[in-house]
């Protein structure tokens, strides 16, 4: 006769899955502190959304703002996941999957927007490629 464990506290594969979910905020939070708040300063922001300056495109102010608003938005759910995962709560599965399959489209579709800012540049450099594809694989695991 077998004993059937009751199943406790995090372990095997789950152990990968909560040291994203604990990660993931803090991780977009650098982001956005180490990449928009120097834009600000150093006078990044003034030179490519006044109309006066060679690098303007009309572009440019909204792709950014559009950039910090999701990256902000993304810090909030993804604390709301980490919660919800600690609290053992059977929405998780549907939030995280949902960040997964969000955050690859988004970086498709920022990359299409800033391409369309930089016409001649090329829509998917490798740092661009390497997060597509980490987003992609990390959706089609879930």
């Amino acid at each position: 006769m077998s004993e059937e464990k009751d199943l406790e506290g995090i372990g095997g594969w789950l152990w990968l899955v909560a040291i994203g979910v604990v990660i993931g905020p803090f991780r977009i939070l650098l982001l956005l502190i180490t990449t928009y708040p120097p834009m600000f300063s150093d006078g990044t922001w003034e030179l490519l959304t006044s109309p006066d300056s060679e690098a303007y495109n009309s572009l440019w102010a909204p792709i950014l703002f559009g950039e910090i608003a999701v990256n902000m938005a993304l810090v909030v759910v993804t604390t709301y996941m980490a919660v919800l995962f600690f609290m053992k709560k059977a929405d998780f599965p549907l939030w995280y999957i949902g960040v997964a399959v969000f955050t690859p489209i988004f970086i498709l579709l920022d990359s299409v927007a800033v391409s369309s800012a930089l016409p001649g540049e090329p829509v998917f450099d490798p740092e661009t490629v390497k997060q597509l594809s980490r987003g992609i694989f990390s959706a089609c695991i879930w």
